[in-house]
């Protein structure tokens, strides 16, 4: 009878230290998900600034080109089309990865980073074409917030593709587990900011501009 006690002790133990690894795995999870809503709380406040800068500088031109003289709107446009398109490839990786398709997810993740990839390819052959027609980011007040404000989203873009790809070899290593999906639905979450930040880029300084 004794025995039979301590066997019944000695079973449910381990069972229990599991459920409490489980319940603080989660809590961490939850930690660092709370840690990423922080980060994009203070990116908004970031381009909210590089915002109001641009506002307050983008008729100083000092002289120089204009940004009517300067905006290529066709190429804005298909950057604008190519990025509103990979936050819904980045969508459709996180309803294949509540499926549970490992390959799908994998799959939309890279047609993603395909699309982020020839935004900024776009992004930096504008940039190279406006220096060489001589508008520089020391040209004028107007190119200095310019180029302050675009080029800070396209880093951002070009950070969240190598995050993205360190996360397709990572799933493609590990697959879907509670780590790589709270990764996976930060890296959408992260994906859909910049999405809605370019709509105010295009709004503020690109139609504005031109208008």
């Amino acid at each position: 009878m004794g025995n039979a006690i301590g066997n019944t002790h000695h079973t449910k133990h381990p069972a229990g230290g599991h459920h409490d690894h489980h319940d603080g795995h989660h809590d961490l999870e939850a930690v660092r998900t709370f840690g990423f809503w922080l980060f994009l709380i203070t990116d908004c406040i970031l381009f909210g600034t590089l915002f109001a800068t641009y506002i307050v500088l983008h008729g100083n031109t000092n002289g120089g080109p204009t940004p009517h003289e300067l905006f290529e709107m066709p190429g804005v446009i298909a950057e604008t089309f190519i990025l509103l398109t990979s936050s819904f490839t980045s969508g459709l990786a996180v309803l294949s990865m509540n499926r549970g398709d490992k390959k799908g997810l994998i799959g939309w993740l890279a047609v993603t980073a395909a699309l982020g990839l020839a935004f900024i390819t776009l992004e930096i052959s504008e940039f190279v074409t406006m220096v060489h027609e001589g508008a520089t980011i020391g040209t004028s007040a107007f190119l200095s917030g310019f180029y302050t404000l675009v080029g800070t989203h396209g880093l951002h873009v070009s950070i969240g593709l190598f995050w993205m790809v360190a996360l397709m070899i990572q799933l493609a290593k590990r697959g879907i587990t509670p780590v790589t999906r709270r990764k996976v639905n930060v890296i959408s979450l992260y994906w859909h900011f910049l999405d809605v930040v370019w709509i105010f880029v295009f709004t503020i300084v690109y139609l504005m501009g031109v208008m």
